[in-house]
């Protein structure tokens, strides 16, 4: 029983959605919209998100995610690394159907979270993996792997570059430091064979926040 004299928590409220969602997600407006909600009610207490994150999650985390789908290629295989709460990878396949999503998840919660959201939300054109990266087993096979929030390029370049097939590419939205994590990354580019690392600004205009995109190539062949 509650203690009467001890104030309950409110709640913090959802953003409301905004403008732009509509036009970014397209048809799959109305998963897009599911999807949020099912991360407003459970993402905090299945840890997926923070207590912090509801009157920010469209802004911070939907659009924020979903901006940079456009970079894929049409009718490729692109893996999502440490994919998480499904952001990015379940906001991309909404958008992009036609593109097959592999999410990478090594944690046995967030994978269950994500095959429920892939179920509850009829996306045929993604795959849940249980795995490190480092425990990927198909070889450099993906068109391009993706990632968000996972950790600096330097330490991110091991785990996904070895996963792409020649001449695919990297795309992983960072934050403002995204240039200097290149600077910072000279030795991995030239060991895992990565090229034409440059930072992409998405959604000015747009967005209140815009996303950078860091977009590199892989090139084992030689020159």
């Amino acid at each position: 029983m509650a203690d009467a004299g001890v104030p309950r928590e409110t709640p913090a409220p959802i953003e409301a959605e905004p403008a732009a969602a509509a036009s970014l997600f397209g048809d799959g407006i109305e998963q897009a919209r599911r999807f949020t909600r099912a991360l407003a009610e459970h993402g905090e207490e299945r840890g997926l998100i923070g207590p912090l994150e509801l009157p920010r999650l469209w802004t911070r985390h939907v659009l924020n995610s979903v901006i940079a789908a456009p970079l894929f290629p049409a009718g490729g295989r692109v893996g999502d690394v440490g994919s998480g709460a499904g952001l990015p990878g379940i906001l991309l396949a909404i958008a992009r159907p036609d593109v097959q999503w592999v999410l990478i998840e090594p944690m046995e919660r967030r994978v269950a979270w994500l095959s429920e959201q892939v179920g509850d939300l009829g996306l045929r054109n993604v795959e849940v993996v249980r795995a490190r990266a480092e425990e990927w087993r198909e070889g450099a096979v993906l068109d391009a792997v993706t990632a968000r929030a996972v950790s600096v390029l330097r330490s991110l370049l091991p785990l996904t570059a070895p996963l792409v097939r020649d001449g695919g590419e990297l795309i992983f939205l960072k934050g403002q430091n995204a240039q200097a994590e290149i600077e910072a990354a000279t030795k991995q580019f030239r060991r895992f064979h990565v090229v034409d690392a440059r930072v992409e600004v998405l959604g000015e205009g747009v967005l209140s926040e815009p996303t950078r995109a860091l977009r590199a190539r892989i090139s084992r062949s030689p020159r």
